[in-house]
Parts: C-alpha cells; sequence; structure tokens
C-alpha cells in the first residue's frame, strides 16, 4: 500500500502536458531538420569521449522523445474516447491534409511520393489495435492486422512498420509500463533517447489535463502541419 502511494505520488503528468512536451520535443527536432544551415552555422562542439556534441546533434536527440510520447496518447485515446469512428477519421484528415507541408520537411518540395507522415502511422496503429480487440475469429483477425501491416510497408509512412507496431505494443502493455521500453528499443532502432520517453509517460496520472475544449483539441492536431509551414517561412526570411 505505501509503495502503491509513493507510486502514484511521482504521477505528475497529465495526457495534456504529455501532448505539450511531445509537441515541444517534436517542434526541437523539426528545428533542426530545417533550420540545418542556420543550426549548422552557429554550432560549438563540445567533445565528449573525443566525440563532438553538436547543437544540432543535442536537437536531434531531444526531438527523439516525441514519437513515443505520441504512440502512447494514441492507445490512450482508443481507450477513452466515446467515438472510436470518429477518432479514427480525426487522425485521417489531419494526415492528408499535413502530407504537403511533410514533403516539405523531407524532400524540400510540395510533392512527393517517396513517404508519408506520422499521421498515417499513427493512424495505422490505431487500426491495430482496433483489429487486434476486435471480437472476430482469430484467423480474420490475423489477416486484418497483416493488412494493416502490409500498408504501413507500402506507405513508407514515418517511422514505417515499426512505428505502427509500436502503437499496438504500448497498448497491450498499459499495464506493464517497464515492460513498454524493453520492447519499444527494437522497435526504435536501439535509439536510447527514444526509449527515454518513457520516463515522462510513466509519470502520467490518467488525468486529461487542460486540453479539453474542441478548440484546444484541433490546435493539438493542426500544430504538426502550421509549425513545419511556419519553420519553413523562417528559413526563407534567414536566405
Amino acid at each position: 500500500m505505501i509503495n502503491k502511494l509513493t507510486e502514484n505520488r511521482f504521477r505528475i503528468l497529465s495526457g495534456s502536458m504529455l501532448k505539450l512536451l511531445a509537441i515541444i520535443s517534436m517542434t526541437i527536432d523539426h528545428s533542426a531538420v530545417i533550420l540545418y544551415p542556420v543550426i549548422d552555422a552557429m554550432r560549438v562542439p563540445i567533445s565528449i569521449g573525443g566525440r563532438a556534441i553538436t547543437l544540432y546533434w543535442v536537437m536531434r536527440k531531444l526531438g527523439r522523445l516525441a514519437f513515443p510520447i505520441f504512440c502512447f496518447l494514441i492507445s490512450e485515446g482508443y481507450a477513452h474516447t466515446g467515438n472510436k469512428v470518429r477518432y479514427g477519421l480525426r487522425l485521417l484528415i489531419f494526415a492528408l491534409v499535413s502530407e504537403l507541408p511533410f514533403n516539405l520537411l523531407h524532400g524540400n518540395r510540395w510533392l512527393d511520393a517517396s513517404g508519408q507522415n506520422v499521421f498515417f502511422t499513427l493512424f495505422l496503429g490505431l487500426i491495430l489495435i482496433h483489429a487486434y480487440e476486435a471480437e472476430v475469429h482469430q484467423l480474420l483477425k490475423f489477416l486484418a492486422m497483416a493488412a494493416v501491416c502490409t500498408i504501413a510497408v507500402v506507405l513508407k509512412a514515418d517511422y514505417g512498420l515499426y512505428g505502427a507496431l509500436l502503437v499496438l505494443v504500448i497498448h497491450l502493455f498499459r499495464n506493464a509500463p517497464c515492460v513498454q521500453p524493453l520492447l519499444a528499443y527494437p522497435l526504435l532502432s536501439g535509439e536510447i533517447a527514444a526509449c527515454a520517453a518513457f520516463v515522462p509517460i510513466h509519470l502520467y496520472n490518467g488525468k486529461r489535463g487542460f486540453i479539453r475544449t474542441p478548440f484546444l483539441k484541433f490546435s493539438f492536431y493542426a500544430f504538426y502541419p502550421a509549425h513545419i509551414l511556419v519553420l519553413y517561412g523562417i528559413r526563407y526570411l534567414l536566405k
């Protein structure tokens, strides 16, 4: 009982705080990518063990926190939403809306079929959860999940098949938080910085937090395409 009370005392982050942490991390990462010429010119390398630690490197590592947190939020959203179809459609709509800005981020052009944005990955992860929990014959369930995994590979969505599987793994082990980073490690290509995201995830207190109104919910989703366009605008002005 005492251990339970001690553990709960450290669960200080609401879902809204996790969302805020994720978008801050993502913005730092994308700032490093989009504003690389500026960041590179400003670098003051620090050597640790003979390895140069640059500002760009630090920003990219901080940016690794975002994706696992977003995956966790998808699991929480699925578990608590009152309308799973509407929740899925919202992700899909913003995946489509975000594609042009995403192409700018990775290909520096509006049209680029070489990959799709992370909203597609999160959407496919959500569908994987739904397929797994569907009360249907096991063979049908397996075929549905295999189809989703195939789509993830074909689409070349950000973080790919492993990203969609990470959403499912986090959901399956929602009640075993110590297991999550161990299983996430290979799915995240052994990226320790990304696995560090499970520290704030473990501090989640199960509360929604301040993001409650439709406007704030919309703003959270819209931030992804909007911040990419803003960063590109800054890059253009700094040329």
